[in-house]
């Protein structure tokens, strides 16, 4: 069962990754990170050489991988995503991962885009054309253009460097009008039309699938999901403390 951010005793986080991407990428890295994560977040070793700062005290971070890689369809996205927010088991934590071509560097994205999709999917479909964009039922009609995650991502990336000093890490500003994008504004959304936090976040990897890369990228993602969780307890701990001071004026 999820828990609320605030339970100190577990919190669940969602993790999902693509299946293969065309025939240049038969293999996607997204997917086989996702697929090597652990059940729970490990404990931070006692003395970490990697890490820059003194560790929060984390309560225990069930880690839940989507059981299949997602097909690069944009109808099987959007048919799918809605099952990841509205279940009896809801998450605290969504991450999506996808592959973001031949760079070195990963990047967390702050936000979603509803339009622009011009690039046909896997199956070679597009999505959202304008006679569809004019139905009364289009999902996303009434919905803003650009949606952010409600993480903190400016705190959330220099927890992430402190405990990955050897990686380049970024924060990304455009998620690319492609299906990481979508599946992102896809979440970001489901998440805007429930009014419930928009606790999600999309990671961009590099394309490059070997069994060192994927390593590297499990690594990276447990760090991620440990910093982002770090970031709630902080953000939550500030508020407790600032509604203590309240309370005693």
């Amino acid at each position: 069962m999820g828990s609320q951010i605030g339970d100190p005793d577990e919190i669940t986080v969602l993790v999902t990754g693509f299946g293969p991407f065309r025939e240049q990428y038969p293999i996607n890295p997204s997917w086989e990170i996702a697929n090597s994560l652990p059940s729970y977040l490990p404990p931070l070793r006692a003395k970490d050489p990697n890490s820059r700062h003194a560790a929060v005290v984390l309560p225990k971070v069930r880690i839940v991988v989507h059981p299949e890689a997602i097909r690069v369809n944009y109808r099987v996205v959007r048919g799918l995503v809605p099952s990841f927010h509205d279940t009896p088991q809801k998450f605290d934590i969504v991450i999506h991962i996808g592959m973001a071509g031949p760079r070195p560097f990963y990047s967390i994205e702050r936000r979603g885009h509803r339009d622009g999709y011009k690039h046909p999917d896997v199956d070679g479909e597009y999505i959202d054309g304008e006679e569809e964009r004019e139905r009364n039922d289009w999902p996303w009609r009434g919905l803003p253009e650009e949606i952010e995650t409600e993480l903190n991502l400016n705190e959330i990336l220099p927890l992430w460097q402190g405990h990955s000093s050897e990686a380049d890490l970024r924060i990304s500003e455009d998620a690319g009008h492609f299906m990481c994008d979508f599946i992102y504004y896809s979440s970001l959304s489901e998440l805007w039309k429930l009014q419930r936090p928009r606790k999600a976040l999309f990671l961009h990897v590099p394309a490059d699938a070997s069994p060192t890369s994927v390593a590297k990228g499990r690594e990276l993602t447990l760090n991620l999901i440990r910093s982002v969780v770090e970031s709630e307890m902080i953000d939550k701990n500030k508020l407790l403390v600032s509604k203590t001071a309240g309370e005693e004026l």
